[in-house]
């Protein structure tokens, strides 16, 4: 899979988070919910000057001298990461341990020039917040359907045994793939109704989404029968039912 943005809630905006994405060519795209607190980072001393109706949210310049100081070492560690060599979670935990670390504070002032320059962009482009949002939603509807279709304890799996964890996972994909697939085709055949056809417009249509479980029992007796059909779907019946 070839990654190209990352859509995070306001949780998932930081400076590490920033610094390591932008090494890896990946867009971290947060949603910012007290953008008015945050604070920029100068290219250079006379930003100050050269924009003073931002000066209030300005902080210091960016320390360009730790990022050429270190630029191999951090590029290692990122290509180190990309190919796999070693997982993102073990190289930043190295670094949180000693904060100190040349290369964690040259990723850190990376980290604060990305920021800055996403929040100019955010701020400027109504279609990337909208864009932001729009991928955030589609993920909290997937969490909140999980919640429904994995329902022991809430959704949550309550056990820290590998091979439940696993089984539960795997599980829960098929449950996902199969809803999704159902919802897909039950909204075929009320777009082939040309009442239906005529009636929704090009917005409309953008609105549509297979993540809905209004229609989905959780609880109570399920029985398999094999023989039973669902009639629905241009490639014909589904079974399993």
């Amino acid at each position: 899979m070839k990654v190209e943005g990352n859509y995070v809630d306001s949780h998932g905006e930081s400076e590490p988070g920033f610094g390591i994405t932008r090494l890896l060519n990946v867009d971290l795209l947060p949603r910012i919910k007290q953008i008015n607190r945050v604070k920029l980072h100068q290219a250079d001393h006379g930003d100050l000057a050269r924009y003073a109706n931002l000066a209030p949210a300005m902080t210091r310049p960016v320390r360009w001298d730790i990022i050429a100081k270190n630029y191999d070492q951090v590029v290692k560690y990122a290509t180190a990461i990309r190919t796999r060599t070693a997982s993102t979670e073990a190289i930043l935990s190295r670094f949180t341990r000693t904060a100190s670390h040349p290369a964690y504070q040259a990723m850190l002032e990376i980290g604060r020039a990305a920021r800055t320059t996403f929040v100019a962009r955010y701020l400027y482009a109504r279609d990337l917040q909208r864009e932001i949002e729009e991928g955030l939603n589609v993920v909290e509807a997937w969490n909140r359907a999980n919640s429904v279709i994995c329902y022991g304890r809430g959704g949550e799996i309550s056990t820290n045994r590998r091979d439940e964890v696993e089984m539960t996972a795997l599980c829960l994909r098929i449950l996902q793939a199969s809803l999704v697939m159902v919802n897909v085709l039950m909204l075929q055949d009320v777009l082939a109704d040309p009442e239906w056809s005529a009636l929704l417009t090009p917005v409309d249509r953008r609105g549509l989404t297979p993540l809905f479980w209004l229609h989905v029992r959780p609880y109570g007796e399920v029985r398999l029968d094999l023989s039973a059909r669902l009639s629905i779907g241009s490639l014909g019946s589904l079974g399993g039912a």
